[in-house]
């Protein structure tokens, strides 16, 4: 395909496909530690400039790829070098641009470890419904990466990826086209508001923790960052069409031993009709969090897998007739 065609970071991100680029993305304080390591100031390779996000000389970098961030515009110049303005992870076989390190901005678009336990535990529950899914969404799509390989799982679905920040979704349209992935399209949605119709499928991996920037793609709002969770479930009590699931990965932030989050999601499935399933993934992140004043009554905070599937009109059906005779 002629290279006129696409678009200058779509370029990027094919050049670095052809050089077998890949780099697994850590947390932000894991990410500042191994940069301030001795030897570690300057970049050394294509993962150091666009994984590390370290600065880089201009000899570092071949002639082509230098020309392709700079037709990109994502090169910012340093005192005696350049830097990347955009990161870029890898997950399976497939590539992401993300924002550059640290993520201060208020738009910035996240790519970390929540999103790699996110994608392994939403592929363990797909092997059980592909057959089912003729349209599904990404709530809070952020990069994309849920929508692109939730696409690529199913192939016969449309999916859509939603998220309220126009760079999110430039970038999450420029990963898909660079993983030629073409049923799905991106739209801005404050949740669903936006879409019309039911969905067969929803995922999310939304922020959850309280942010005092109140950066979009960390704060989940509310007194301990389970709001926007709290929210997304009762969009999709709303939402789901008959026999539809919700795949949700959060964090909950546990308090004398209670989880509020799961006390919540069950009086709001109850009166929806729906059931659920619940996982504490990992019982112990973000553990630096617990020393400012949002947690200061905390004892955790924990990330879960939670699942909601709506009844079949048939299975409703069964239960009214049922619960009608019981009461006979």
């Amino acid at each position: 395909m002629e290279k006129h065609l696409h678009p200058p970071l779509e370029q990027l991100l094919l050049a670095l496909y052809d050089r077998h680029y890949s780099f697994v993305t850590v947390t932000p304080a894991t990410h500042h530690l191994v940069n301030q390591r001795r030897g570690n100031a300057w970049a050394e390779s294509i993962e150091d400039i666009f994984g590390w996000n370290r600065p880089f000389k201009r000899e570092t970098l071949d002639a082509g790829l230098f020309a392709r961030m700079q037709e990109a515009d994502i090169l910012r110049p340093v005192e005696q070098g350049w830097q990347s303005q955009v990161r870029v992870s890898s997950i399976q076989d497939k590539l992401f641009l993300h924002s550059g390190f640290p993520t201060d901005a208020a738009d910035a678009v996240f790519f970390g470890p929540d999103t790699y336990r996110f994608i392994h535990a939403m592929y363990g529950a797909l092997s059980t419904l592909q057959d089912k899914v003729r349209r599904c969404v990404d709530i809070g799509t952020g990069a994309g990466v849920g929508a692109i390989l939730l696409a690529e799982a199913l192939p016969y679905a449309e999916s859509i990826g939603v998220d309220i920040n126009p760079k999110a979704l430039a970038f999450a349209a420029i990963n898909a086209q660079a993983c030629r992935i073409s049923n799905v399209h991106f739209q801005y949605s404050d949740l669903l508001h936006d879409l019309p119709g039911e969905f067969d499928l929803m995922i999310a991996n939304p922020p959850y923790l309280v942010d005092p920037s109140a950066r979009a793609y960390r704060h989940g709002h509310g007194p301990l960052g389970a709001q926007l969770s709290l929210d997304i479930v009762e969009a999709a009590l709303a939402r789901l069409a008959p026999g539809g699931i919700l795949m949700l990965y959060t964090g909950v932030a546990i308090t004398h031993g209670h989880d509020p989050f799961i006390e919540a999601v069950k009086h709001s499935t109850k009166i929806a009709g729906c059931t659920y399933q619940y996982t504490e993934i990992d019982p112990d992140i973000f553990g630096e969090e617990l020393a400012t004043a949002a947690y200061a009554q905390a004892d955790r905070i924990a990330a879960v897998w939670l699942l909601v599937n709506k009844p079949t009109i048939e299975s409703d059906t069964l239960l009214q007739l049922i619960s009608a005779t019981a009461n006979t």
